[in-house]
């Protein structure tokens, strides 16, 4: 076992040992050489892939929930059209109609997010004490995932949010 002081020198010094040992060995490589160093750049390689599918994984998740939010939108105006029309009607302003659906899609989404964040807990304490894998949740991600959830519910929920608004009050109210 050798250890070296420098981490500079620890792939020169393990090829210059290499070559000493095969010398003294008359050219027979029967030695293994282990650099640990190596050793921790290659997982460090597969941690980094392994961030990377699971972004990806997620980022599909997200486009995937996002479209069933602006769905559920979209079919919630179609079946309000009458409310839509007598509220216009009434002196509701575009503004308003918008703030409604999105306040909706907000609150859809944060309840998927709140449903996300127990599941996600929740299968980070099985992995924890099934597999002995260390997890570790913070505040912050969980905070992150709320905000992240609450941004989905918005974008995707402006189209729906848009359609409504821009009905013809007149139209709407003929709608069976």
């Amino acid at each position: 076992m050798i250890r070296i002081t420098e981490p500079g020198y620890v792939e020169p010094s393990a090829e210059l040992i290499a070559r000493i040992l095969e010398r003294r060995h008359n050219g027979k490589i029967d030695f293994e050489i282990e650099v640990p160093e190596l050793l921790l750049k290659q997982q460090q390689q597969t941690q980094e892939t392994f961030n990377f599918v699971l972004a990806v994984i997620a980022g599909i998740s997200l486009l995937v929930g996002g479209i069933g939010i602006m769905n559920i939108m979209l079919a919630s105006v179609l079946e309000r059209i009458k409310e839509i029309g007598i509220r216009r009607s009434l002196g509701a302003k575009k503004i308003d109609v918008i703030l409604q659906f999105l306040f909706e899609a907000i609150a859809i989404s944060l309840i998927g997010g709140l449903i996300g964040v127990g599941l996600g807990v929740g299968a980070a304490k099985i992995i924890a004490s099934t597999a002995d894998i260390p997890t570790i949740i913070t505040w912050w991600s969980i905070c992150l995932s709320f905000f992240v959830a609450a941004g989905i519910g918005l974008i995707f929920g402006i189209l729906p949010a848009k359609r409504a608004a821009n009905l013809d009050p007149i139209t709407a109210l003929r709608t069976e």
